[in-house]
């Protein structure tokens, strides 16, 4: 195990399991964890197959599945035409990526979700390439890259908020490169860079995409991935995104008590068939309350601050709806008001009354989340 992981694999034989088919050393390691995940594996092994001129080997970190999700893939593997591992690890997502990285034995990563699906048949090739032309070009291996995203839908029609957040991932900026992505770097700027932080879990994808901006350089690949929209669409886009926003807020002001209380955040549901964002929103809403009255004033400023580094998604958005009604595709767009927003309104706006005015603002949206949160739970209750 290379050094620098600290990983407990929980079971060996059978947990850890290769099936080799394709002899020849694999050039990239694809490591995606799973928890629950039987009704995705068919698919995402088809794309995995589907990719030419490029010798793969699959790692797939169960985090204890209930659904013969271990079980399942390792069929799979049985019949893949690329060497497959499965391994059990403990539950988490940044423990079951370092578990993966640690039994890899490819010179190149590839971070990937479980509902990822591929553009072309040669998208790892031509990212492969890319990122290797792009580490020779610079003379060192710190180079990272990551898909343009597209999400797969239910429905066909066009959504701005889906557009909106498609030519977010593109941009590279903090907290605006995910896993769902997928991220792709030298196993030795891995070793430099990771292991990737276990706590909090729903974060360490995000938190190592940052991680790496201040260490090296992070590509944009010029083939599109696929991911699912299926938890957007079932607990709803707004309200996830809501839950989302104040995710990173709390991570990025240090609030400790918040994850401590929220362990569970991404559970599907709460057992009573009501959606967790209604859940943890109306819970959120009562550990604030529950502050003393110093603490709840610290929260809401150092919220405040967190808000204005983010104001620039405001003119962007004014830019991206512009655009979306342009019928222009998502990336290939100019934004003149965000371009704006950098060169002069950052500045005017850092300041203490910014700050303060921030806070408000952040406040008075988090009362009439939480209340729809509040009206969503009894609805479901």
């Amino acid at each position: 195990m290379p050094h620098g992981f600290r990983c407990i694999l929980l079971t060996e034989t059978p947990g850890t399991q290769a099936m080799k088919r394709n002899t020849s050393p694999p050039e990239l390691s694809i490591i995606v964890p799973v928890l629950n995940e039987s009704a995705l594996l068919p698919a995402l092994f088809q794309t995995i197959a589907g990719q030419e001129r490029t010798a793969i080997e699959l790692i797939i970190c169960d985090g204890g599945s209930a659904d013969g999700s271990a079980d399942l893939a390792r069929g799979l593997g049985d019949e893949a035409g690329f060497r497959v591992i499965v391994t059990s690890c403990e539950r988490g997502r940044g423990r079951q990526l370092n578990a993966g990285a640690a039994l890899s034995s490819a010179p190149t990563l590839l971070f990937l979700h479980a509902d990822s699906r591929f553009a072309g048949c040669l998208a790892l090739r031509t990212a492969l390439d890319l990122l290797a032309g792009t580490a020779a070009d610079r003379g060192h291996d710190r180079v990272a890259g990551r898909f343009p995203l597209r999400f797969v839908r239910s429905s066909t029609e066009p959504s701005l908020p889906y557009y909106y957040y498609e030519c977010k991932a593109r941009l590279d900026r903090p907290g605006c490169i995910h896993g769902d992505q997928g991220l792709m770097l030298r196993t030795a700027f891995f070793l430099d860079t990771g292991p990737f932080e276990p706590y909090p879990p729903m974060l360490a994808e995000t938190r190592f995409a940052d991680t790496v901006r201040h260490s090296g350089e992070w590509l944009l690949f010029p083939v599109e991935i696929f991911t699912s929209a299926r938890r957007f669409e079932s607990e709803g886009l707004h309200g996830r995104q809501a839950l989302n926003a104040i995710i990173m807020n709390a991570a990025a002001i240090g609030w400790k008590d918040f994850f401590q209380k929220f362990s569970l955040i991404y559970t599907d549901n709460d057992g009573n068939g009501r959606p967790v964002t209604a859940t943890v929103l109306r819970a959120i809403r009562g550990l604030v309350a529950a502050l003393p009255a110093r603490e709840r004033l610290s929260l809401w400023y150092a919220t405040g601050g967190y808000v204005l580094a983010n104001a620039w998604q405001v003119p962007f958005f004014l830019d991206t709806r512009r655009n979306f009604r342009r019928g222009l595709p998502a990336g290939n767009c100019n934004h003149p008001l965000l371009d704006l927003h950098d060169r002069h309104l950052a500045r005017l706006l850092s300041h203490g009354p910014g700050r303060m005015l921030a806070a408000a603002l952040a406040w008075l949206w988090f009362q009439a989340t939480s209340r729809c949160a509040d009206a969503l739970f009894r609805k479901r209750g």
